[in-house]
């Protein structure tokens, strides 16, 4: 249901408040650059420091201005199954096509647990969800293999972003499931598209779509020594840039000097320094998106 390059979008602030008219800019761009999603909300879009009020705002206007171009994955995860559950709901009478949903964090559950909190929203909202694991957001505690198996058997799981950084444990989810994979690390798109995977959520796409979707593109058309050129060009601004901080501290530094977005974030995230700056101006001119 979901394939290709699906961009995981920041969301944009101007003192204080969301910069809806950016955010308005920054979805065109991305419609604009042939992306074949948008995921709203996520890690990435500062879900755990937005209100639930703005939370919910974010992705009606995602909604309403992809105005159905593109599918719209909404973030809509939760630790607490209830608040989970209140943000899907919301999410589907927005529009939205599915529903990103973490692994609950903090509250560190057994894999019963993390069975059950899925489980049950599929059953209180019907929209498709991806799963999403990233066991370095949930204080180590991430979905087992055979937990992905037990969840992949609900007709309205359709696809898991896997941000483990293992490709084995990539290659069990594909040989076990019939899940849509998608990567959850830039860096690794290619490789677990190898082993099966159909795409990524992508950070880095948030400036340079176009080219993730080449990549992506050629992934899906099987031409991986194509797509292998694309990921040369495109892995050492993933590791560099992406590796300076936590994210989206440097996606949204890199927005600010592309003139695309502020660089403002909320506490407890804290902007790039002025030297790592100076660096990640230097990687974006290496890259070609800076004149010398």
């Amino acid at each position: 249901m979901f394939h290709g390059a699906i961009t995981a979008l920041i969301t944009p602030f101007s003192d204080g408040q969301v910069d809806y008219e950016t955010l308005e800019e920054l979805v065109e761009f991305q419609i604009e650059s042939g992306i074949d999603g948008i995921a709203p909300v996520g890690t990435t879009g500062e879900s755990p420091t937005l209100s639930y009020d703005e939370h919910k705002e974010v992705i009606r206007r995602v909604v309403d201005i992809a105005d159905g171009r593109v599918p719209v994955i909404a973030g809509t995860g939760s630790n607490s199954t209830a608040e989970a559950i209140e943000l899907t709901e919301f999410a589907k009478k927005a529009g939205a096509d599915a529903s990103l949903q973490v692994c609950p964090y903090y509250n560190k559950p057994t894999q019963e647990g993390f069975f059950q909190h899925f489980k049950t929203i599929t059953e209180e909202v019907d929209l498709p969800l991806v799963l999403y694991n990233i066991p370095g957001r949930c204080g180590g505690a991430g979905l087992a293999i055979e937990t992905i198996e037990r969840l992949a058997q609900i007709e309205n799981i359709v696809a898991i972003k896997e941000a483990t950084g293992s490709l084995d444990f990539a290659a069990e989810i594909a040989q076990r499931t019939e899940l849509t994979l998608l990567s959850g690390d830039d860096s690794l798109t290619l490789p677990i598209a190898a082993i099966g995977g159909k795409g990524v959520i992508s950070v880095v796409a948030n400036i340079v779509p176009a080219d993730v979707k080449a990549m992506t593109d050629l992934i899906l058309e099987g031409d991986f020594v194509s797509a292998r050129k694309w990921h040369r060009k495109l892995f050492p601004l993933a590791k560099s840039m992406l590796g300076m901080a936590t994210n989206p501290i440097p996606i949204k530094a890199a927005a600010a000097i592309l003139g695309m977005a502020s660089e403002e974030l909320r506490l407890p995230m804290v902007p790039l320094d002025d030297s790592q700056k100076a660096k990640l101006q230097a990687i974006l001119k290496d890259y070609g998106l800076l004149e010398e």
